[in-house]
């Protein structure tokens, strides 16, 4: 019983735990890069109030990562919002549209499905779903048809592996994350304000400007009882 305890533990232990203290070489897999290795840093400014920091992982899905460098360069994801985002679950964004259905006009991108777990500040590719009959086709056709949209763990599920391509952890900011607004779509949805590489030295983060205030012209009240309304001079 005290065996099974332990194992418990130490399993709660490696979910919890920051990405940097899970670098583990692994006969036959690509060694991961460093968690300061600033080509490899993803840092989305939210409108939320701070700065996120994913660590990408070129070693498990290059070609996502890969896409993710091109679009955040070309200022792709600036202004988008979080268009789905679920209470325990995960907060999806990376749609221009704003509704789910957008992407980049990029080509969609194959499957990479690896051996990283969804577990709270996993970041994974999301793509289309199949339907539950789904022929073999229309299930490879679902697999392959990431492109720009992504979603970011609140919590475990680990139900998703191997369905969906993590390709990055957040390691910084996560606070931030848990404050994005819930709703599908949310009222008042956070938004990307600017997203960057980190060797692209990018500005230190600043909360955007509030919003002007609104003057209202003021309002004539009417006379109260037994009141005589003064005659205009």
């Amino acid at each position: 019983m005290r065996l099974v305890s332990a194992l418990f533990v130490a399993a709660a232990a490696l979910l919890s735990a920051p990405a940097s203290a899970q670098l583990i070489d692994v006969p036959g897999r690509a060694a991961p890069p460093a968690t300061t290795d600033k080509e490899n840093l993803w840092l989305l400014d939210l409108s939320d109030g701070g700065r996120v920091t994913i660590w990408l992982r070129p070693d498990v899905a290059p070609n996502m990562v890969e896409r993710i460098k091109t679009l955040t360069r070309r200022k792709f994801y600036d202004g988008v919002p979080f268009h789905r985002v679920i209470e325990g679950f995960m907060a999806q964004g990376g749609d221009p549209k704003g509704d789910g259905t957008g992407g980049s006009e990029l080509p969609d991108l194959a499957k990479e499905f690896n051996y990283l777990p969804h577990v709270r500040g996993a970041v994974s590719a999301a793509r289309e779903g199949a339907p539950e009959q789904a022929t073999q086709e229309q299930k490879d056709k679902a697999e392959g048809s990431a492109n720009s949209q992504f979603f970011i763990m609140f919590a475990p599920r680990l139900s998703l592996d191997q369905k969906y391509t993590v390709f990055g952890r957040v390691i910084d900011g996560m606070q931030y994350v848990d404050a994005i607004q819930r709703g599908e779509p949310p009222e008042a949805p956070t938004t990307i304000v600017r997203a960057y590489i980190a060797a692209d030295n990018p500005p230190p983060y600043t909360a955007p400007a509030p919003a002007p205030a609104v003057m209202v012209a003021p309002e004539t009240l009417p006379p109260g009882p037994g009141r005589q309304v003064p005659p205009a001079k």
